[in-house]
């Protein structure tokens, strides 16, 4: 009769649920890596190309600018875009002035005239719904008071000041993820060095 003969090396089980953890949460994190491997990337060609970016930008408001009402996509890019920067306009809410129903010109009949889209709005934290009207009648009323409710600053000056914002930002996640990968390395290291250690402990 043969008897097996174990020694008292065995796999930690600390190390195998801990690395298969880890593995988990590092899948899920994979998304916001790729996230912001592109905002990196967006951060330098933006910085080495800053002035073509700066042109086509400018180009991009003055053109659609003129047809925000026109076209219900282009519109809610525009908003989307002067909200999430809180910007108003290509260089300012003035900008405003290309777009017919928004024109300050005594030949406009619009109720949005002398006005500026809700997306320029500064919001209020009271307010649960969105007033779309806030931006009417803004530009009448003297500039200096125009920061109480609107954006002020272009949307060209926000992107400009985009990258200094966030590169830290950008840097601090891909030293962070440095330091994961390099605590992953170690627990699958460790994991591998207990199951060497259990073969090698087998006795027949």
């Amino acid at each position: 009769m043969h008897y097996y003969r174990y020694s008292n090396a065995e796999v930690s089980c600390w190390y195998k649920y801990l690395l298969f953890s880890y593995n988990i949460v590092f899948w899920f994190c994979g998304a916001i890596v790729l996230i912001f491997f592109l905002e990196l990337a967006v951060a330098v060609l933006a910085f080495l190309f800053q002035d073509w970016v700066r042109d086509r930008f400018r180009e991009f408001f003055e053109s659609n600018i003129r047809s925000y009402r026109d076209d219900i996509d282009l519109q809610n890019l525009i908003d989307s875009l002067q909200k999430a920067n809180q910007c108003c306009g290509a260089y300012g809410p003035e900008d405003w002035d290309l777009n017919v129903y928004f024109n300050c010109s005594g030949a406009s009949y619009s109720r949005e005239k002398c006005g500026v889209p809700f997306s320029c709005c500064v919001p209020d934290p009271a307010q649960k719904v969105v007033n779309t009207q806030c931006g009417y009648d803004v530009r009448i009323q003297l500039k200096s008071k125009w920061d109480e409710f609107i954006f002020t600053k272009g949307c060209i000056q926000a992107l400009e000041g985009w990258l200094p914002r966030n590169i830290y930002i950008v840097a601090g996640v891909f030293i962070a993820i440095s330091l994961l990968q390099i605590f992953g390395i170690f627990l699958a290291r460790t994991l591998i060095s207990d199951i060497e250690a259990v073969k090698a402990g087998h006795h027949f």
